[in-house]
């Protein structure tokens, strides 16, 4: 789970019991390990040789499992990004015990102390990932960025590749970055709004421990090379979308903006911290004013990602242009295969597509099968996130009973008033009399039980 991080370990029994609750699996079987030692050995002999490149990765300094690499380079007022993505099919073969594991799992799980993972570690810690301690199988997708930030696939081959740096969003210097880093993210961001996009980019909650012993939540927003580095991984699955879907296959990630009740608990929530949100301006307007070094700006954003049904995965259907509200645009999952598995099989389809073979009947036939899997896998990764924030919130104003607190109303249901408090990002029920969305109200906090994961509050006064 990458919203919310225990660094300390604070709530280490309650995320055990929400691994054993959501049956999140500690290890591999032993044949998919022996699968995996096996695949580890294998050498690669269907790549070009890249090596020469300049590729480097940019990810938070502790991670291992290193999806990406990239390198940029001139081409008159077009900038060219070679986009490294880990081979895995290269070491995944289809029906093998890791192939089969992998479906069973459909994605990483991220818990604040830890991951489930998709792949066993020797290959999404080692032999796949683009670390920089040798040559490494990657299918390298070239993409043509234009001065407006529009996008085009120019190319898709396997190749071997050498990262120069492992380089980290917390430390990086600008000097260490290729030329035209900077440059290509600020075209494809402006394409961005341009577009209307409403994507945006929430910080991390991180569990601490104060000086008297209390839980707290911190908002970490994203820093700007993190949010650049987003912007090489977007252009990338965008232009992966556009070929895909001119070549009449794929697997798209497609998502319903927030209908007409969302919006409005999000002007609930919005109010409740106190930020203006004209009546006659859209949300995707709105998010672009928010800036996640500001608290109540971050929570916002956070309130945002979990409005609406989500995003959702569709295979192609002639005749249907395949939308992601968010994105604004037509949009592929294609850069992080170690982490989820639909991106391995639109990987193959691109690199089948721009060298002008047809796609295997195979491939048509898992994306007609993934979106269920990847709908299982991310519904129990939200729940185990739910829980996981539930736990921490929960911890947080534990020892707190008897507080009152601001909040605001944002929406009414069977289980009483959803209920936005202006001071924490805490989302919580509480029994309300008469309440209406948009309210502001005082309450009263009865019960923090970190034990069921539960808060309880009531009308104060």
């Amino acid at each position: 789970m990458k919203a919310l991080r225990d660094p300390d370990h604070l709530l280490a029994e309650g995320l055990a019991e929400i691994r054993a609750q959501f049956q999140v699996p500690a290890t591999f079987p032993p044949d998919v390990l022996a699968a995996a030692e096996a695949a580890a050995r294998r050498v690669p002999d269907a790549h070009a040789d890249r090596t020469a490149v300049p590729f480097v990765t940019l990810d938070p300094a502790t991670s291992t499992d290193l999806d990406q690499a990239f390198a940029i380079e001139a081409a008159g007022a077009d900038l060219l990004l070679h986009y490294a993505i880990a081979d895995v099919a290269w070491f995944v073969a289809d029906g093998d015990p890791l192939d089969a594991e992998a479906w069973r799992r459909g994605e990483t799980l991220y818990l604040p102390d830890g991951k489930a993972g998709l792949y066993p570690p020797v290959l999404a810690e080692g032999a796949a990932s683009l670390l920089p301690d040798g040559p490494r199988p990657a299918i390298v997708l070239t993409t043509r960025v234009a001065p407006d930030g529009g996008v085009k696939l120019e190319g898709v081959e396997r190749a071997l590749v050498r990262s120069r740096a492992k380089l980290a969003y917390e430390t990086v210097r600008d000097d260490q970055l290729p030329t035209g880093f900077v440059e290509l993210a600020d075209r494809v961001t402006a394409a961005e709004d341009r577009r209307g996009a409403a994507r945006v980019d929430p910080p991390e909650q991180e569990v601490e421990r104060d000086g008297d012993g209390h839980f707290t939540l911190r908002l970490r927003p994203q820093v700007p090379a993190e949010l650049r580095n987003a912007a090489l991984s977007l252009a990338t699955n965008l232009a992966v979308a556009d070929a895909l879907h001119a070549a009449g296959t794929g697997l798209f990630r497609v998502m319903a903006p927030p209908d007409a009740r969302a919006e409005q608990r999000l002007r609930g929530t919005a109010a409740a911290f106190g930020l203006v949100w004209p009546a006659e301006m859209t949300l995707a307007q709105f998010t672009l004013r928010l800036d996640p070094r500001d608290a109540k700006h971050a929570a916002f954003m956070l309130a945002v990602r979990r409005a609406g049904e989500g995003a959702r995965y569709q295979p192609y259907r002639p005749g249907v242009i395949p939308w992601h509200a968010a994105m604004a645009a037509t949009y592929a999952h294609a850069t992080a295969p170690l982490r989820r598995l639909a991106d391995r099989y639109v990987l193959r389809a691109a690199l089948a597509v721009a060298n002008g073979r047809a796609v295997p009947p195979e491939l048509t036939d898992a994306f007609s099968r993934l979106p269920p899997v990847m709908a299982k896998a991310e519904a129990r990764s939200g729940q185990v996130d739910r829980a996981a924030k539930d736990l921490a919130e929960a911890a947080m104003l534990a020892g707190e009973e008897g507080r009152e607190f601001d909040a605001v109303v944002t929406d009414i249901g069977e289980n009483g008033a959803r209920i936005q408090l202006c001071e924490q990002a805490v989302v919580a029920r509480a029994r309300l009399a008469q309440a209406t969305p948009g309210d502001h109200v005082r309450v009263r906090l009865i019960a923090a039980d970190p034990a069921r994961r539960q808060l309880q509050f009531e009308a104060a006064g």
